[in-house]
C-alpha cells in the first residue's frame, strides 16, 4: 500500500508549492509586461516588466527598460493592451513611474524591505525574453550588496536572490511567500547562475512618490567632504552612542547646504533625522535617500556639546 498525504501530514513541498501559487494568484494580476515600439518599422526594440502600484494606472519599473523610447506599449495580465506615458525616471536607482490611461486596476501590496532575511522565500514574475508572466521562485541570498547602474552611480542595500532572472525581468516584482513585492528586478550577474539583484521595495516607494509627485527626484546635497573618525568609549557613553566611530567634517564647500547652516571643521555628525551616522560613508548613503522638500535634523558633536541644527530649504 502506498501512504497518502492527507490535510493533516501535508509535505514540505506541497506547502512550498503552495505558497508560491498563492503568492502569484495574488501578485499576477498587477504585472505587466512592458514594450518599447520600434521607431523604423514593425515590432519592438526592447521589452521589460513593470507592476501596478495605483488603479489609476501608476506603474513602476526600471529606468533602463523605459529610457531609451518613447512609444511604449503595456500589456496588462487580463489582455489589455495600453500606449504608456514615463512620469519620471531615477537613473541612480535604475527606478521609473510610467502611466497608462486606465482606472481600476490590480495593484501589487508593497511590503517593507528592511524585515526581509536571508534564507526567505521569493517569487519573481516578468516578461524574461518576451515570455510575459514567467514565474520563478528562490530564496534572499544575501542583503546589503551594491550594484552600479548605466550611469556609474551605486545603488546600496540590494538584495540579492537565486530566483533566475533573465533579460526582460527588468523591472518585475520581488515578491515574498505572502505575494507581497519586497523588490524591484534589476539585473542579473552575467557569467554567473542564479545571482539575482533587486533594488529594495523601501527605496522604490520613496524614489516612485518623487517621480509621481514632481517628475524628478532631488537629493539632499550637504556639500562637505569628510573622514570617519573613532570615538573613545568615555565619549560614546556621554553622548549616549552605541556605535564606536562618528562622521567628522573636514572641509565645506562654499555655497553650498552645509555653508548656510553653519557647520564646521571638526565637527561630528551623529544623525540625520532618525538615522544615527557611523562613518562618512553612512552619511552619503543616507543623505542620497533624503528628500529636501522637508525639515531637517541634524545632531551634532560641537566643543564636546550635542547640538541639534534643523533647517529647510523652501
Amino acid at each position: 500500500m502506498f501512504a497518502m498525504d492527507t490535510p493533516d501530514t501535508i509535505s514540505p513541498l506541497d506547502a512550498y508549492s503552495a505558497a508560491v501559487v498563492g503568492a502569484v494568484e495574488k501578485l499576477g494580476p498587477s504585472v505587466v509586461s512592458i514594450y518599447l515600439r520600434n521607431p523604423e518599422g514593425d515590432g519592438f526594440a526592447g521589452a521589460g516588466s513593470g507592476f501596478v502600484i495605483a488603479p489609476d494606472g501608476y506603474i513602476l519599473t526600471n529606468n533602463h527598460v523605459v529610457a531609451a523610447g518613447k512609444d511604449l506599449e503595456v500589456h496588462m495580465a487580463s489582455g489589455e493592451i495600453y500606449p504608456a506615458n514615463i512620469i519620471g525616471t531615477d537613473p541612480a536607482t535604475d527606478l521609473a513611474v510610467i502611466r497608462v490611461a486606465a482606472s481600476g486596476l490590480s495593484t501589487a501590496q508593497l511590503g517593507n524591505s528592511d524585515t526581509l532575511r536571508v534564507g526567505e522565500l521569493v517569487i519573481a514574475v516578468g516578461n524574461p525574453l518576451g515570455m510575459e508572466h514567467t514565474v520563478s521562485a528562490g530564496v534572499v541570498s544575501a542583503l546589503g550588496r551594491e550594484i552600479s547602474t548605466q550611469t556609474g552611480q551605486i545603488i546600496d542595500n540590494v538584495i540579492q536572490t537565486d530566483a533566475h532572472l533573465n533579460p526582460g525581468n527588468s523591472g518585475g516584482p520581488l515578491a515574498n511567500s505572502h505575494g507581497v513585492v519586497i523588490g524591484v528586478n534589476t539585473a542579473m550577474r552575467a557569467q554567473a547562475q542564479a545571482i539575482g539583484l533587486a533594488v529594495p521595495i523601501n527605496t522604490a516607494i520613496w524614489v516612485a512618490g518623487e517621480l509621481i509627485t514632481t517628475g524628478s527626484v532631488s537629493r539632499l546635497k550637504l556639500g562637505i567632504t569628510g573622514r570617519t573618525r573613532s570615538l573613545p568609549q568615555v565619549f560614546r557613553e556621554r553622548f549616549g552612542l552605541k556605535a564606536a566611530t562618528v562622521a567628522e567634517v573636514v572641509e565645506i564647500q562654499e555655497n553650498s547646504i552645509g555653508k548656510r547652516i553653519g557647520l564646521r571643521a571638526g565637527d561630528f555628525i551623529a544623525a540625520l533625522n532618525d538615522s544615527k551616522i557611523a562613518s562618512i560613508e553612512e552619511l552619503a548613503r543616507i543623505v542620497a535617500k533624503t528628500s529636501p522638500r522637508k525639515v531637517q535634523d541634524l545632531r551634532i558633536i560641537r566643543q564636546n556639546k550635542v547640538e541639534s541644527i534643523a533647517f529647510s530649504l523652501h
